[in-house]
């Protein structure tokens, strides 16, 4: 093989390696289907209404603790921090199992959240894939 062709072969197969490696990778299929749920369920604690968030919520969530109880819980850390101004997600990963829950599948959306008193906040929201088929919030954390 002559010289020119060596270099166009070596150019081609960088231009590959590059665009295979730049290429983005496949989104997990179930990632809008979740972070949609987490969205929805969201909305509903931006309303400040409690008690429509413990209905929403996955069988773990509500036997962990009474609806009463968790309408206070929530009303007690989310007043405070007012409205929502802008709320974007920052990563959703899914594992088959989380601390102090049985093995299943869960997933986890973490938002970047801006309150009016409280610029720099964030969300972490964990779902599971319940038996009938549907993603519902099992934990959430405010930072």
């Amino acid at each position: 093989m002559d010289r020119a062709r060596r270099r166009v072969i070596r150019a081609a197969s960088v231009v590959a390696l590059v665009a295979v490696a730049g290429a983005p990778r496949a989104q997990d299929g179930r990632t809008s289907t979740v972070q949609a749920a987490a969205r929805d369920w969201l909305a509903i604690t931006d309303r400040g209404d409690g008690g429509a968030t413990w209905d929403a919520a996955g069988k773990q969530f509500r036997g962990a603790l009474t609806r009463e109880r968790w309408t206070e819980a929530l009303a007690g850390v989310r007043k405070p921090l007012g409205t929502v101004a802008t709320r974007a997600v920052q990563s959703t990963t899914f594992r088959r199992s989380v601390p102090g829950a049985p093995k299943g599948e869960y997933a986890t959306v973490l938002f970047r959240t801006s309150f009016a008193n409280k610029a720099d906040g964030g969300e972490t929201v964990t779902l599971e894939h319940e038996a009938d088929g549907q993603w519902r919030v099992v934990g959430y954390v405010i930072q």
